[in-house]
């Protein structure tokens, strides 16, 4: 490992820790204490966006909860190169918040996009409660009009062009690049996925009632799916995809179903732009995601390049004695969380035997190229399946994105 690799890698080691995060919190609740300000919580409002019609049913009631003002803020919606493919992200959000809608007991809605025009008369209608101090008790009643094509006209409209200027400067000073999202004393909660964890925090600090969360995580289950077949599209860039493998593998298992993998090159080793905003909030959110599943994380050694390549050239001579998943649960588990290179005969060296394989067989496979059939075949059918990004996965015909979409994976084998 060079001393750069080895420094990014105490950096990951420091930044994703618990030390760090009680230390954030310290100082953010000091300068508001110092400050003298009340306990606000920021939340941007995207109108078009399926997931802001979720967390619109819910922010009154997270209000009601706790001792805390919440700040809402209507955005223009994502940067582009926070979405490289925008017709596939949003057929996918349309898909997968229905679904979501329905495992929460929340409302639906239709299965494209709003009208235009509505979507205009909408934005209006949010502006105008913004000026009028209404925005928490009306956006859920706006969001299904809009959403369920109902007669928007009936609301008052005010200009929302200086609004979503006002939003998108917020979101932009404050870090991040998607609506549906919290931002409270220094961290971001992504929507009603991610709202038990800024509940926790609010109730940590005696700022309301030990009350079980408004969203709780979806439960798993046994299910018997004998004959079924789950395609994994995974990348070992991914932590996401190192939180969702072992689990992944665990439900194919106890169920019964086939666990077909299909690794892929990381976005940017396909020319798709990753921001560092998303890039940021990606790397603390897995770190609390793991914290909660009682994951190893943070002892990072970034694969990119020349360590996603030689690990892929070993999938082969991995596959071919049966231990495929083993091998690349434990490229995942060790660029990840124990912090070994992968681009050094050493760091592979280490992957390999832990993945109960011979290395120096191994090494001697590292110069083939026949891996990057195989990935560009997976690359093409995450593209036929409408998806682009990881982990994710494909099952009775249906396509679903992300680590914290097992439950639907469960679902969607027994319907």
């Amino acid at each position: 490992m060079s001393f750069d690799t080895h420094v990014k890698s105490r950096l990951a080691v420091a930044l994703t820790s618990r030390k760090l995060l009680r230390a954030r919190r310290i100082f953010h609740e000091g300068k508001r204490q110092v400050m003298r300000q009340p306990h606000v919580v920021h939340y941007f409002h995207d109108a078009v966006d399926p997931y802001c019609h979720l967390t619109a049913q819910i922010l009154q009631r997270f209000q009601n909860r706790y001792r805390i003002a919440v700040r809402p803020y209507l955005i223009s919606g994502p940067p582009t190169d926070a979405v490289p493919d925008p017709v596939a992200h949003h057929r996918n959000a349309l898909d997968d918040s229905r679904r979501l809608a329905r495992k929460l007991g929340l409302a639906g809605h239709s299965s494209t996009k709003p009208d235009p025009d509505a979507v205009s008369r909408a934005e209006q209608a949010l502006a105008a409660k913004l000026e009028d101090g209404d925005f928490l008790s009306s956006v859920a009643d706006i969001s299904r009009e809009l959403w369920a094509g109902g007669d928007m006209s009936k609301w008052k409209g005010a200009d929302p062009l200086s609004a979503k200027a006002n939003g998108d400067h917020q979101l932009s000073s404050f870090g991040h690049y998607m609506g549906g999202t919290f931002y409270y004393g220094g961290e971001w909660y992504w929507g009603v996925d991610r709202l038990h964890y800024l509940e926790d925090r609010l109730q940590s600090a005696e700022l309301g009632a030990d009350l079980p969360p408004l969203i709780p995580v979806p439960d798993l289950r046994d299910i018997h799916a004998e004959g079924q077949a789950i395609e994994f599209f995974f990348s070992y860039r991914s932590p996401y995809s190192y939180l969702a493998f072992d689990r992944v593998r665990n439900l194919a298992k106890r169920s019964g179903a086939d666990l077909v993998l299909r690794p892929v090159l990381p976005m940017l080793m396909r020319g798709l732009p990753v921001p560092k905003a998303k890039s940021s909030y990606i790397l603390l959110d897995c770190a609390r995601e793991a914290r909660r599943l009682d994951v190893p994380f943070g002892r990072i050694c970034d694969p990119l390049g020349a360590g996603v390549e030689r690990g892929y050239a070993l999938l082969d001579h991995a596959e071919a004695p049966g231990r495929m998943a083993e091998y690349c649960s434990a490229f995942l588990r060790g660029v990840w969380s124990q912090g070994l290179d992968a681009s050094t005969d050493k760091g592979l060296a280490q992957i390999v035997g832990q993945a109960g394989l011979d290395w120096n067989i191994a090494r001697q496979e590292l110069t083939k190229q026949n891996w990057r059939t195989r990935v560009a075949q997976n690359q093409d059918r995450l593209q036929e399946i409408g998806l682009w990004g990881v982990p994710s996965f494909r099952v009775s015909g249906q396509s679903i994105w992300g680590q914290d979409r097992l439950w639907a994976i469960e679902d969607t084998l027994v319907s």
